[in-house]
């Protein structure tokens, strides 16, 4: 990645949610908003990992967290009010949160960790989605972006629950695009190669290296990458794509 200074937008005023913001994607996403003025909110399952990331995040700007379990919709709602309460608005909504569920041929997973990977990686989205709108509408405007996979456009052998999930997740960034393209509230979606987070403990070795033959440029993204595409999709900048996919692989797709 470049080491140039990064851009700024202008999200002073803006408050975004970030799921999943505790580590990794999330919390590169968090910064990057952060550089260009939003306040942000941390909403993560992983009570033991927030406060330490709310404190790396301190001296960037305002920042706040929510112990949440996104699967459960009184539980998003709960967050939701906080959120809306301590700091009056949500403009921006960053569904990164997800898990892999481990690799195995389709026959060969259970149905408890297909449900589980659809739950946090697809339901999860909808329910955030479904609580942050109706505020967004409101107000006439919001930034919605759905963090996708290149497996949900190309399916990865021996991961058949984690690429639907995510085929899933982009297919909610389209119609939900549509349903509010006249709003003010934009909807995408970004869809990177892997990025060697604490998801590759999901993985196994020999997935991993597949991941990685099949990247054109021949190394995995990095999460600054990735947040800086997702900085310009929840920014002003960004104000005629909705209902897009981003392609983030490296080459691997580019359509």
């Amino acid at each position: 990645m470049s080491n140039a200074t990064p851009a700024q937008y202008d999200l002073r005023g803006r408050v975004a949610v970030v799921t999943g913001g505790a580590q990794g994607i999330g919390l590169a996403t968090a910064r990057r908003l952060q550089h260009s003025g939003a306040t942000v909110v941390l909403w993560d399952l992983d009570a033991e990992r927030l406060p330490g990331a709310v404190q790396a995040l301190a001296g960037g700007g305002p920042v706040s967290a929510e112990v949440v379990q996104l699967t459960d919709e009184a539980a998003v709602a709960t967050a939701t009010a906080a959120t809306i309460a301590r700091h009056g608005r949500i403009d921006i909504l960053v569904n990164n949160a997800g898990i892999t569920g481990g690799n195995a041929p389709t026959w060969e997973l259970s149905p408890a960790a297909w449900r589980q990977v659809v739950e946090v990686n697809l339901i999860a989205p909808f329910l955030t989605c479904r609580a942050v709108v109706p505020g967004m509408i409101a107000s006439g405007w919001g930034r919605i972006v759905n963090i996708a996979s290149v497996a949900g456009k190309e399916g990865n052998p021996n991961a058949s629950h984690y690429s639907a999930s995510k085929a899933g997740l982009i297919g909610l960034t389209k119609s939900l695009g549509k349903e509010l393209a006249t709003t003010g509230v934009l909807v995408n979606a970004v869809a990177p190669a892997a990025a060697r987070t604490a998801i590759f403990d999901q993985m196994a070795p020999q997935h991993i290296q597949f991941m990685l033959g099949k990247i054109p440029m021949g190394r995995f993204v990095d999460v600054d990458e990735i947040a800086a595409m997702v900085a310009w999709l929840s920014s002003p900048e960004c104000s005629f794509a909705t209902g897009s996919v981003f392609d983030l692989s490296g080459g691997r797709a580019t359509y």
